[in-house]
């Protein structure tokens, strides 16, 4: 369980294939503390801690993780959100983040305002998703709140604290980022299906 509240970034130091899985190392400040099968969240996506070493640590991404998230496009040098999990007696600053990836979306609008930044998102509606004018949505593991929203899209406003401290700062038209959905509109949406 996650907070969508970025603890750091971290750089992506090197990529190992092996057969249908994507072994990730990461450099962060935050290296020195995990251990191994510690839950980190990568983008968002929750990642098991495999291996550690000097400032870095490594994890593992299956062919599932692959296919439905934005790991499968890292390079070496990209810098990726990281949010170790929840502590259970801490207060939950952000909103209840699984670090299960529903589906990935397309920048499809950058604006940079004065003070400030707004992305719009579009994603495939045909997964029942759904997002509402100021409910929460997990952008990269960002907990955010939805500015406008559409069927198939939405929008967020990014303050200049948020932007400098994760990788916002790279995503521009075109660019593909993971999202979570608000997991109580998922189990409202499907008790609504019944």
């Amino acid at each position: 369980m996650f907070t969508g509240i970025i603890e750091t970034l971290g750089t992506v130091t090197n990529l190992r294939h092996d057969r249908g899985n994507l072994h990730i190392t990461v450099a962060s400040a935050i290296a020195q503390d995990l251990k191994i099968d510690q839950s980190v969240a990568h983008n968002g996506v929750c990642l098991t801690v495999v291996a550690l070493a000097d400032g870095e640590h490594t994890v593992t991404a299956i062919d599932e993780t692959l296919n439905k998230t934005n790991i499968g496009t890292f390079n070496v040098g990209d810098l990726v959100n990281l949010e170790r999990c929840m502590q259970m007696n801490a207060r939950l600053d952000g909103h209840i983040v699984q670090g299960h990836v529903d589906q990935t979306a397309v920048c499809t609008a950058y604006n940079v305002l004065d003070g400030s930044w707004e992305y719009t998102f579009e994603y495939d509606a045909a997964n029942g998703n759904v997002t509402v004018e100021k409910g929460s949505i997990c952008v990269n593991g960002i907990s955010l709140t939805v500015v406008n929203s559409g069927l198939n899209y939405f929008s967020v406003a990014i303050i200049p604290y948020t932007w400098e401290h994760t990788n916002l700062q790279q995503v521009r038209v075109g660019s593909t980022v993971n999202l979570e959905f608000d997991i109580i509109g998922k189990y409202v949406a499907r008790l609504m299906q019944r």
